[in-house]
C-alpha cells in the first residue's frame, strides 16, 4: 500500500468517525442541520459517516468494502458540498468537506487498481 493510501485512509476514518459521532450527539450539529433546514436528515448523515468509517476498517479484512465505502462517503461530503452552495455559505466553509470528498475519491480510484489498503 503507498503512503498516499495509508494517510488518505486513516484521515478519511478518524475524520467521519469524528464527525459522524459528532452529528450524532453535538449540539452544534443540531443547530447546523437546523440552519441547512435538513434537521430531519442529521442523524441518517452521521450514521451513514460512521458506518463508511467502520466499512473502511473492515476493508482490512475485506477489501472488497474500500470500494463502496470509501464511495458513499464521497457521495456524502459531494452532498455535502451541493449543501453549502444551496445555503450560501463562504466557499471556505466548504473546503472540508471537499477535501474529504477528494480523498476518498483517491481511495476509491486506488481500490479500482487494485491497492489493497490491509497490504
Amino acid at each position: 500500500m503507498t503512503l498516499a493510501v495509508r494517510i488518505s485512509f486513516v484521515l478519511s476514518v478518524t475524520l467521519f468517525l469524528g464527525y459522524g459521532v459528532s452529528c450524532l450527539f453535538m449540539g452544534a450539529m443540531i443547530e447546523e442541520f437546523a440552519r441547512y433546514d435538513l434537521s430531519r436528515f442529521r442523524r441518517l448523515v452521521g450514521s451513514l459517516e460512521v458506518l463508511g468509517a467502520l466499512g473502511l476498517l473492515a476493508s482490512l479484512v475485506i477489501p472488497l468494502l474500500v470500494f463502496p465505502s470509501a464511495g458513499g462517503l464521497a457521495l456524502l461530503m459531494a452532498l455535502g458540498v451541493l449543501t453549502r452552495v444551496r445555503v450560501r455559505d463562504p466557499w471556505i466553509e466548504a473546503i472540508p468537506a471537499t477535501v474529504l470528498m477528494v480523498i476518498n475519491l483517491f481511495l476509491c480510484v486506488a481500490a479500482l487498481q487494485g491497492v489493497q489498503v490491509g497490504r
